[in-house]
């Protein structure tokens, strides 16, 4: 008998948040003192410490005991299919060089989608001492408060956030983009965690996000916790969010911003 889709999420999010809470409270708790890089990725910048493996360990082996049908696909390397139509997608620590360098904005992202389509999202922002979290339909929450965007301001005081890659060639054209863009808003940030960027224009702590070169686990969580908190989210015009492009910013924000990245270049190096 299949399960009806609210039991079923319930039991997503309770799973999620779970594995975000241990994973933020190993990361919080256990980070060495002489915490040094393990790997490097796409460039010497794009870096890998023992934690980060630490927690994908911890949340791969909870997810595998408690819904051992669902496949999974983390940025370290966790790739298991499955065969229940869910399937868990991980980033055990994002916002890494930040960890690495005792700033603080890091983050757990954990989704988890159903048939291909994001039904839970959560984020734990240890440092913060906050945990985001949303379900398909069911609104967004900041611990246990409603998280919502922030009204549309106009274009010239809207507050961004942003990110950028780790190959020099892609930081060259963003930053190219963010010199044209910035006398055009009231500011730009750049936080180093994509998912808390996303919770942030969630909770009216941004007015709008946008990046190029995300991946599924940076941006999984985070789109559905700032759609359900009333944020529109895509790419370019009348494309979804992608590694090309995502943008999120509140209806009447978000249409001028697409466009104005879009006319920028912003989703091509």
């Amino acid at each position: 008998m299949n399960r009806a889709p609210a039991e079923l999420h319930a039991e997503l999010l309770d799973v999620a948040l779970e594995a975000a809470r241990r994973a933020g409270d190993l990361l919080r708790d256990s980070r060495p003192a002489d915490l040094g890089v393990a790997a490097t990725k796409t460039s010497a910048v794009d870096v890998v410490t023992e934690m980060d493996l630490a927690s994908e360990r911890l949340i791969t082996t909870l997810l595998a005991d408690r819904r051992p049908d669902d496949a999974v696909i983390g940025e370290e390397g966790a790739d298991r299919a499955g065969t229940s139509g869910v399937e868990w997608v991980v980033d055990p620590l994002d916002g890494t060089v930040n960890y690495l360098y005792g700033q603080p904005a890091w983050s757990v992202s954990i989704a988890a989608r159903r048939d291909g389509e994001t039904v839970v999202g959560v984020v734990r922002a240890p440092l913060r001492g906050e945990t985001y979290r949303a379900v398909l339909g069911g609104g967004a929450f900041v611990n246990d408060r409603p998280a919502r965007t922030r009204p549309a301001p106009p274009f010239d005081r809207a507050l961004l956030g942003t990110g950028f890659g780790y190959l020099a060639e892609r930081r060259a054209r963003q930053a190219e983009v963010v010199a044209r863009l910035l006398p055009q808003v009231r500011d730009i940030r750049r936080g180093g965690s994509a998912a808390i960027d996303l919770c942030d224009v969630a909770t009216g702590r941004l007015d709008a996000y946008y990046e190029r070169g995300l991946n599924p686990w940076d941006l999984a969580a985070g789109d559905l916790i700032a759609r359900e908190a009333g944020a529109r989210t895509g790419g370019r015009p009348g494309e979804p969010a992608s590694g090309d492009l995502v943008v999120a910013a509140p209806p009447g924000l978000f249409e001028p911003l697409q466009v104005r990245l879009d006319e920028l270049g912003a989703w091509h190096d």
